[in-house]
């Protein structure tokens, strides 16, 4: 995802006033912790109205149907993520409400970052370290050491 495509999305975000949480490999970035990524993640709050406000960011940006999939409903399903890939783009869009029994929206720890003359509601580099720290895949486990290093993290 390129930066102006970031921007895009962020402030359509930000003009419909979706509660989400930035987290992953783009949070990362904007911690000053270079990664490369192929998507971008969002945590979000998995209400009816808040998933109507992010199905209006989205379609602000992109004329797609495939929009319409995304419910609240199945974010507080059993399996609360939804990869929506964007037409024309050759990156997606991570949307979670939780991961297990681990993290949820309501959980996360979120810091105001002005980007790009956006708000951004970003996660905190203690979010991160936490929600990456115990998992089983070894980039997970690389950007929580990287957290720990440059924010003097600790269990």
């Amino acid at each position: 995802m390129n930066y102006d495509d970031l921007l895009e999305l962020l402030g359509a975000f930000h003009r419909v006033r979706v509660e989400y949480v930035l987290v992953g490999g783009v949070a990362l970035n904007l911690h000053g912790i270079v990664r490369a990524t192929e998507d971008v993640d969002f945590f979000v709050d998995p209400t009816d109205a808040n998933i109507a406000l992010l199905r209006k960011a989205l379609r602000s940006i992109w004329a797609d149907d495939e929009i319409d999939g995304i419910t609240a409903e199945d974010l507080r399903g059993p399996y609360p993520n939804i990869r929506y890939g964007p037409p024309g783009t050759d990156y997606a869009i991570d949307i979670l409400a939780r991961l297990g029994t681990a993290v949820s929206f309501s959980g996360l720890e979120w810091e105001l970052r002005v980007i790009g003359g956006i708000p951004v509601r970003l996660a905190t580099p203690e979010t991160l370290y936490r929600m990456k720290r115990n998992t089983l895949r070894p980039i997970d486990r690389a950007d929580a050491a990287a957290l720990a290093n440059k924010f003097d993290l600790e269990d």
